[in-house]
């Protein structure tokens, strides 16, 4: 089905084929099923029926969704709480299931995923050279990127300021 499913709009069949094909390439909220199957031409009854159905069979659950998208966004794509719980809102994930699934992250372990964050930022040869004659500008560059990222600006802060203070102490010595 192509989004020219005429006036019938697909056969149940085809529905459940199209959203288990989705399935297969990565875990999908209800929601982003239900837009993906309406876009391809899929009536509002067939598709809920379909929908329906592979929640029963375990297929779609929005609350597994939201606590996989969390655990693997913020592991490795770096995402902080805040863009994570915006990611989940686009998903259409109900509110206090997203909440549910954030609470999972450890303060200190989003703590310390900003700080790898910045450490590998740190890492780059013109960031450091930078560091050395404009702190204030690396120091701006990496709260911003951080809260690009999601992260609060108060945790963002705070951690690009440490460790830029403690690349400080490793590079003073370094420019002779």
């Amino acid at each position: 089905m192509t989004g020219d499913g005429g006036a019938g709009g697909g056969t149940a069949e085809q529905a459940r084929d199209a959203a288990l094909r989705l399935l297969t390439h990565r875990a999908r909220s209800r929601h982003e099923l239900t837009t993906r199957l309406t876009d391809k031409g899929f009536t509002p009854s067939v598709t809920a029926s379909v929908l329906d159905r592979l929640t029963e069979l375990g297929l779609v659950d929005d609350r597994d969704f939201a606590h996989q998208w969390v655990r693997s966004r913020h592991t490795y794509s770096g995402r902080g709480k805040q863009a994570l719980r915006n990611e989940l809102r686009t998903k259409g994930i109900d509110p206090a299931v997203a909440a549910e699934a954030l609470e999972t992250i450890d303060p200190e372990d989003e703590r310390d995923r900003a700080r790898e964050l910045v450490v590998k930022k740190l890492r780059s040869p013109s960031v450091r050279a930078t560091a050395s004659t404009d702190r204030d500008k690396v120091l701006r560059s990496l709260v911003g990127m951080l809260a690009r990222r999601g992260f609060s600006q108060g945790m963002a802060f705070e951690v690009a300021k440490s460790e830029l203070e403690a690349v400080g102490a490793d590079t003073d010595g370094l420019e002779n």
